[in-house]
This record gives C-alpha cells, structure tokens and sequence, in this order.
C-alpha cells in the first residue's frame, strides 16, 4: 500500500520496501548516530533481501524519490530488524508511521508478541517506551523490549 503525507512542506510517500531499495536502505541504515555499527560491512546487502522476500517485510518512507527511513520486521524470529531515519528527518513523524505500519501488518499475519533490541539512554529508547513497548530484560547490551498482540490492540 502507497499512501502520501504532507508535512512541514514536502510529501512523504509511504510504501512497503523491495529489494531495489537496499543501496538506499543501507545508506540510510549507515548514516544514525545512535546504534551504530560498529562495522558497516557486516549487514550485507543479502541481509536485507533474506529479510524482506523471505523471513518479513519491510516499508519505506521516501521524499524526493530518495528514502529517508525504513523498517523491517521478521516473522520467524518475531522481532524489528530494523526501524531506522537519517537524522535530520527526526522528528517528523516518520518514524511513528513505519512502527505503525509495520505492527499493524505484523499482528494481521500473527499474535505471537514481537520483541526488539536498542541502546540504553538513546532516543529509540524513548521512542519505544513511549510507543507502548515493554521491556522485558536485556538482549546482550541492549535492552530487550516486547509488544504483546493484547497490548497494540489497546493502545
């Protein structure tokens, strides 16, 4: 599904993401302040690909015909591979449409809760503490936070 939102005076075209958009998704992925890689070559263009033909689906959010933000959820795993914007696209809502997009779908296709990883004390960390999400431990060195079917139905 395509769908346009006009903001802050450009349009944001929202659809779900295909293979072609990779280049542009690892850039976007490349270029965050908070969660680094701490080595770019190790998300593999072949990653994307397994993620969005295979194990999920991911969406897109495009200005100018260049992506700004992406988001990818794995159904075997039930967890957020990726929900990244390049930086001075924060703050616009774009972030909170891919989430969104990306749950609904998730729970048309399951009920089992999805979880995800993120830094302790970043912006993620607040952006999913206040979209909802539970933590639930840790994930390594990340925080582990979960959503429950139950629980994005009710928000």
């Amino acid at each position: 599904m395509t769908f346009v939102v006009d903001y802050y005076k450009f349009i944001m075209n929202f659809r779900e993401a295909n293979i072609n958009d990779i280049p542009q998704m690892q850039i976007v992925r490349n270029s965050v302040n908070e969660n680094q890689l701490s080595n770019p070559d190790l998300v593999k263009n072949q990653d994307y690909e397994i993620y969005l033909t295979d194990n999920g689906k991911g969406w897109v959010c495009e200005i100018e015909n260049e992506i700004v933000g992406f988001a990818i959820v794995d159904l075997v795993e039930n967890n957020i591979w990726a929900l990244f914007l390049k930086p001075e696209f924060e703050n616009q809502g774009i972030g909170k449409q891919l989430h969104n997009l990306m749950l609904n779908w998730y729970f048309q296709q399951t009920k089992t809760a999805v979880w995800l990883g993120t830094s302790p004390s970043t912006r993620a960390e607040k952006f999913y503490r206040l979209s909802g999400w539970k933590e639930i431990g840790m994930h390594g060195k990340e925080i582990k936070f979960e959503m429950t079917f139950e629980q994005w139905h009710n928000l």
